[in-house]
């Protein structure tokens, strides 16, 4: 469990199926195959999480305070009770938000060197 004001730096760089998970729970609470498909559907297929990477990279984050299960099911017609949700934590967000500006960096010093085109 994170310490009491922790330093969303000192978790980056993030793995890129944390990082992933992260904005799919940054709209709304989701549940694991819920993710891997935003996840597939937001990247045009490149990026296909499998249920044993989505559910080591939860146990991790859950453990790091980024993500959390709610109480209850944000679905409440939903009656299937082995579906589990996650939320993103403030923390969570803290963390999805620095690790976007680092990537922001990161391209702005490839277009910089003219590794990619300045208009991409």
């Amino acid at each position: 469990m994170p310490t009491e004001n922790p330093d969303p730096q000192s978790l980056l760089p993030l793995p890129a199926a944390a990082f992933q998970i992260l904005v799919a729970l940054a709209d709304r609470d989701r549940h694991g195959y819920s993710i891997m498909q935003d996840v597939s559907t937001r990247t045009g297929g490149q990026v296909r999480l499998s249920a044993a990477t989505l559910y080591s990279s939860i146990r991790r984050m859950l453990e790091q305070g980024l993500v959390a299960e709610p109480r209850h099911s944000p679905d409440p017609a939903s009656q299937d009770e082995r579906r589990r949700y996650y939320t993103l934590t403030a923390f969570g967000r803290r963390v999805a938000m620095a690790e976007a500006r680092r990537l922001t960096e990161m391209l702005a010093q490839a277009r910089e060197t003219g590794l990619i085109p300045k208009k991409l």
